[in-house]
């Protein structure tokens, strides 16, 4: 990044809106604004789109963690400190990673396919076929610049290594032999209630008092043992934290939300004819998504450049005001609105002080926003986690895997067949919300020691992946496999062998919006849909009186997405 290519001056040097970052909120609202005919010039000091919702090869991801784990460094010198009407701040990077361990396990392997990988930055991320983020991708045209592929199942977790498959129709639950007689009957009779309470029958309603009370109360009140209740909450409802434990839990769900939640899975089921679940992932990796709505912001007129960073804001003396940045070439361009990558703070060079109208903002805007934390890890394997499965989700409920463990821990398993990795190897997406680095790690770290092997780091690790590809045969395991619903499953001695690995805590900070906007970090939700509201919020903020996204006659056919089939779903 210190070597700034030779660009030419951008030219014009005014627009409405000026976006740095190409983040999926960034990319959303410069999407947003180019289509209500905003001028609009996006920057990211990346080769790349999506940011920290990017997939990079693997060569790539260990650099780019590094990058935002650090302090950043003294600011450059300064060619000029702007005319008489600027004062100028440093626009300087906050360090938004930490704790991050790479381990390889055999290099020679991985090597000679580095750039066979897109590994997520943010996984694991999954859509279900009916939120937010399909809808939106569907209504403006974005879909003509992705393809999905189902995902196959999905599973809850347990310190056994044990798989348990979660039913999400009635047929699954009665051919589901993991269920006895008495369970089954138990979650058709609840998923009835659910139903007829969705469509509006009256003898079925669930009450106002109880739409308002805590979702597990409910459960319990209609009596559902603990297995059950567990599916619903953790592998259904998305639940976080524990919520039969008041004292760690940081979001109690209520039924009304709940209740919202498996609408969303029940609609999401069948909605696709080529999906056979509720869940879709993008070919290519989630970074997909931060391109397409790139590339939809393009055709309507926005200029993009890369590997151009912004070295300073420029602010009327007199007023306070947000006036332009300056680029690292030298260039000073100008915009009425600006929106950040959170990334970035701002601040004032050392010995100045700022103008009485941004004495009170710059300290607020430049804060740290923490808003907790999430563990994350990659894990790159030969084998399946289950033999006639490639791509799945597993769900750790709460204290599934050892007595401490306050949150979820999710797992998506994605395979080659998805092109984010090479012939016959595996990519497992792990996350969990955490307090603070350790405790990040040891539920990471719990779910590797349950269903992987991992090796010492020697030259014997070479030889135990060679052994596990030749068994394996090198090959993905077959993509048209059905389902398996006969319970449990025990890798026992035949766990995955680790080839390589990922582990960081990321911050979780929250869009902040005053004089400068800035967006928020991937959250630690599955799908994506709260990130799409606070871009919509944050659109809202800036350009009050205008639509978003409004609805237009298509001149260009690239533009032009008009219905539910358009979803290209590879089978």
């Amino acid at each position: 990044m210190e070597d700034i290519p030779p660009y030419p001056p951008i030219d014009p040097t005014t627009f409405d809106l000026i976006v740095i970052g190409t983040g999926l909120p960034e990319s959303i609202i410069a999407a947003a604004a180019s289509t209500a005919s905003k001028s609009v010039l996006h920057l990211d000091p990346n080769p790349f789109y999506g940011s920290h919702f990017s997939s990079l090869p693997l060569a790539d991801l260990p650099s780019f963690l590094s990058t935002h784990s650090t302090s950043p460094s003294p600011p450059r010198p300064r060619s000029s400190e702007g005319s008489n009407e600027f004062s100028v701040l440093d626009l300087s990077t906050r360090p938004l990673y930490s704790s991050i361990d790479i381990s390889v396990f055999s290099p020679d392997l991985l090597d000679q396919n580095s750039r066979k990988f897109n590994l997520d930055v943010a996984g694991p991320r999954a859509f279900f076929c009916a939120d937010k983020s399909i809808e939106l991708i569907l209504n403006t045209g974005a879909n003509q610049y992705m393809e999905f592929k189902s995902i196959d199942a999905t599973f809850v977790g347990d310190n056994k290594g044990n798989l348990l498959n979660v039913p999400d129709s009635r047929a699954a639950i009665f051919k589901d032999k993991s269920l006895g007689l008495m369970e089954k009957n138990q979650l058709m009779m609840f998923f009835k209630l659910v139903q007829g309470h969705m469509a509006g029958e009256q003898d079925v309603k669930i009450s106002d008092e109880d739409l308002q009370s805590p979702f597990v109360d409910f459960l319990n009140k209609m009596g559902l043992p603990p297995k059950i209740k567990s599916f619903i909450l953790y592998a259904i409802a998305m639940a976080d934290y524990d919520q039969e434990d008041t004292g760690v839990c940081r979001d109690l769900l209520k039924t009304k939300d709940g209740i919202d939640q498996l609408a969303l899975y029940n609609a999401s089921i069948g909605r696709f004819q080529n999906a056979s679940g509720a869940l879709l992932y993008p070919i290519y990796g989630q970074g997909e998504l931060s391109q397409a709505f790139c590339r939809r912001a393009a055709v309507k007129g926005c200029i993009y450049v890369l590997r151009m960073p912004v070295t300073e804001l420029l602010v009327d003396k007199d007023s306070g005001c947000y006036k332009g940045v300056r680029l690292a070439s030298g260039q000073d361009i100008f915009s009425q609105k600006l929106i950040l990558d959170p990334t970035f703070k701002v601040t004032l060079p050392s010995g100045l002080s700022p103008p009485p109208p941004l004495q009170a903002k710059l300290p607020f805007f430049s804060q740290k926003d923490d808003r907790g934390r999430i563990a994350r890890g990659i894990c790159i394997t030969m084998t399946s986690l289950k033999p006639d499965m490639s791509n799945f989700l597993v769900v750790y409920p709460p204290r599934s895997l050892f007595p401490e463990q306050a949150t979820s821990i999710r797992l998506l398993q994605i395979a080659s067949n998805l092109a984010v990795c090479p012939l016959g190897m595996f990519v497992l997406y792990i996350s969990a919300l955490c307090n603070d680095d350790d405790q990040g790690k040891k539920l990471i770290h719990a779910v590797m020691n349950t269903l992987l092997t991992v090796p010492p780091i020697n030259s014997e690790s070479n030889a135990a992946v060679q052994s596990e590809t030749a068994e394996s045969g090198c090959a993905v395991q077959d993509e048209n496999a059905e389902s398996s619903s006969t319970g449990p499953s025990d890798p026992g001695e035949g766990k995955p062998t680790l080839l390589w690995s990922a582990l960081y805590n990321q911050e979780l900070t929250l869009g902040q919006v005053d004089f400068i906007c800035s967006t928020p970090m991937p959250d630690g939700k599955l799908n994506h849909d709260d990130l799409i509201d606070a871009a919509i919020k944050l659109f809202k903020k800036i350009y009050p009186e205008d639509e978003f996204f409004p609805q237009t006659s298509s001149e260009n056919p690239e533009d032009d997405g008009d219905g539910d089939d358009d979803v290209s779903l590879e089978t």
